[in-house]
């Protein structure tokens, strides 16, 4: 029951944000290559920009965004403890970006946000402890396009409940994103 309540208020709190204000959305797909896991994932989510530029200097710059995002896990694992599960997460992004030339951005971002699953393990070896989550995700990528409004990227994504409660085994994933901004 108490994770039913928790996913009604996060979606709750989505719908009560004017769809005007989302900046960017977008969609990624991954695969976990952590031992006894042989899960898949695919995420859409939205993004708000932060509208703030640091360190502004020779085309480049440091800035970031909102990520709200819910996904849905399919999990293949040998002696699976379940056939897949939700997965929603906000996470402040953090990006380093340049603007060469040629239209093209290039970046580095990472972020460390919550996550909140609707299971608590993929098989009897890779168990999260609870359905709080960590996740964190370092990503390398380009934007491109008219008003660079197209986004490519790749990320290493990890999640764990960072001890807070055992066992904590984590869980890695590799994925490809594309995104739009407006």
């Amino acid at each position: 029951m108490k994770k039913i309540i928790a996913v009604l208020g996060v979606v709750a709190t989505v719908l009560a944000i004017p769809a005007g204000a989302v900046d960017g959305i977008a969609v990624e797909g991954g695969l976990s290559d952590s031992s006894h896991a042989d899960a898949g994932l695919v995420r859409i989510g939205a993004q708000w920009d932060w509208k703030v530029r640091w360190l502004e200097r020779s085309g480049w710059s440091l800035g970031g965004y909102w990520d709200l995002q819910i996904g849905r896990w399919v999990n293949d694992s040998v002696d699976r403890t379940n056939s897949g599960l939700w997965d929603i997460g906000l996470t402040p992004v953090l990006r380093l970006q340049w603007a060469g030339s040629g239209g093209f951005i290039t970046y580095l971002e990472g972020g460390i946000g919550a996550h909140f699953l609707s299971e608590t393990s993929v098989s009897p070896q890779r168990r999260f402890g609870s359905s709080f989550q960590f996740g964190d995700h370092l990503g390398v990528g380009l934007r491109f396009g008219p008003r660079q409004a197209f986004d490519l990227s790749y990320r290493f994504q990890h999640l764990s409940n960072a001890g807070i409660k055992s066992p904590n085994n984590g869980i890695n994933f590799h994925q490809v994103r594309f995104g739009y901004w407006f």
